[in-house]
């Protein structure tokens, strides 16, 4: 499934135009990303939370050649299920 901005209008009983859900989902993605960039935890009451976690660099192999490869340092982005989701879920 794609939640896109056409999916989101027709979720509001055709309150909401297809622009203006696209200029909203724009504005959650743009405040997402910059809130993770600082760091910080983005919380959704009832859905889950977003953190940013940091891997270390570390040695891998290569699966083709088998040949020792270094993997750079990166932060990842993480999401925990809230319990309202995790409870509709199961």
């Amino acid at each position: 499934m794609v939640i896109d901005a056409e999916y989101i209008a027709s979720q509001t009983d055709s309150k909401l135009s297809e622009a203006d859900a696209k200029r909203a989902l724009d504005a959650f993605i743009n405040a997402t990303t910059k809130a993770l960039k600082k760091g910080d935890r983005l919380s959704l009451g009832g859905f889950g939370s977003f953190s940013i976690s940091k891997r270390s660099a570390r040695t891998g192999r290569n699966p083709q050649t088998g040949k020792e490869i270094q993997i750079a340092a990166k932060n990842v982005v993480k999401f925990k299920a809230g319990a309202e989701l995790s409870k509709a879920v199961n």
